[in-house]
């Protein structure tokens, strides 16, 4: 009799500790979805806590779309994953070209370096990008750029995404950029760690596997400069490079291994706050399995947030349910992702109700 009690008990049981699980994992996933109107599926998945957060992209956007984020928002804070903070939602607001919503930094970031107040010029920057994104109700900016190009052109010069080709420069507008924007209530993001400055044009990780074959003296004493400087000023979130750099790590682009991420960016430089994924679903990475793979690899790596940025809501649930897998097996620590969650809870705390 009591060994039937106890098996109905762990039936019970089992169910309430997957959810938990389930919700822990979603946590850690930004999801997206494809035009004007969110699946009704992602809203269903934000009220069972499976969301973490959200990017959005120009086709989102329209004059319904701050209504569509407050409804996010509300989904969120009755959810079980709700801890007392707002879900992160973020996007793309560099500047010039790159921008998916309206309103500034009109000015690219070499336009700003090359400016004749440079530090003014991207303190400025920071604040156009914080209200153009505070309007359309986005709390997170996956900016500023920290890739300090080599050559003029290159893949990040091309569309005026470097804010020049020296330490100095690209150092002190990146922290001006990014100190401003956080002051301003919409958190930072500088990338792509430890530097995409001297990838070729043409060379895009999101369509093909990169291999930047540079020292590591060089690496350290060129690149990672302005990470430095932005650690000791809070930065709010580090996106890592999906580019491989054969002089830490030869097999695992940065975003995916260890070696950059925990042992060179944790470790090494001492940064204690979040890291987030370049987009999962990069081309550069089609010798790493599915989505829900490279999610488990980025999080063993020691990545916080992975990002989904497909334009589909199950892609994001796929990274969840393999999260949730290698969590029951052992295959992610989960000591080390209860850490990584802690993390995250206290970037939200960050953010204003």
């Amino acid at each position: 009799m009591k060994f039937v009690l106890f098996a109905q008990l762990a039936a019970v049981a089992a169910p309430a500790i997957a959810v938990d699980l389930a919700v822990q994992a979603g946590q850690h996933v930004m999801y997206s979805y494809p035009g004007l109107t969110p699946p009704e599926s992602l809203y269903k998945l934000t009220s069972e806590g499976k969301v973490g957060g959200l990017i959005i992209f120009k086709e989102n956007v329209n004059s319904n779309l701050p209504a569509i984020m407050d409804k996010f928002q509300t989904l969120y804070k009755a959810s079980p994953a709700y801890n007392g903070h707002p879900m992160i939602i973020t996007t793309d607001q560099e500047g010039g070209n790159v921008r998916r919503v309206p309103g500034g930094p009109s000015q690219s970031a070499r336009q700003i370096g090359d400016s004749s107040t440079p530090m003014q010029a991207a303190s400025q920057a920071g604040r156009d990008a914080a209200a153009a994104l505070k309007a359309q109700k986005i709390n997170g900016n996956l900016a500023p750029v920290l890739d300090i190009y080599r050559e003029e052109g290159n893949f990040i010069d091309e569309f005026g995404r470097s804010f020049g080709n020296n330490t100095e420069i690209v150092t002190s507008c990146g922290s001006a950029f990014a100190i401003s924007q956080s002051r301003s209530g919409v958190l930072s993001t500088v990338k792509h760690f430890p530097g995409l400055g001297a990838a070729k044009k043409g060379e895009n990780t999101d369509l093909v596997p990169i291999k930047i074959d540079l020292s590591l003296d060089e690496i350290r004493t060129f690149d990672e400069v302005p990470y430095r400087t932005a650690i000791r000023n809070g930065i709010d979130m580090i996106m890592t490079s999906w580019a491989v750099y054969p002089s830490l790590d030869a097999k695992y682009p940065a975003g995916l291994s260890r070696k950059w991420a925990t042992d060179e960016l944790r470790t090494r430089l001492g940064y204690k706050g979040v890291i987030i994924t370049d987009a999962i679903e990069a081309g550069s990475l089609k010798s790493f399995g599915n989505d829900g793979q490279r999610g488990v690899l980025a999080a063993k790596a020691g990545v916080d947030i992975l990002l989904a940025s497909g334009r589909n809501a199950t892609q994001g649930e796929a990274i969840v349910n393999e999260i949730v897998a290698a969590l029951k097996t052992g295959t992610l620590s989960m000591t080390e992702f209860q850490e990584s969650s802690k993390r995250i809870q206290a970037l939200q705390s960050r953010l204003s109700a």
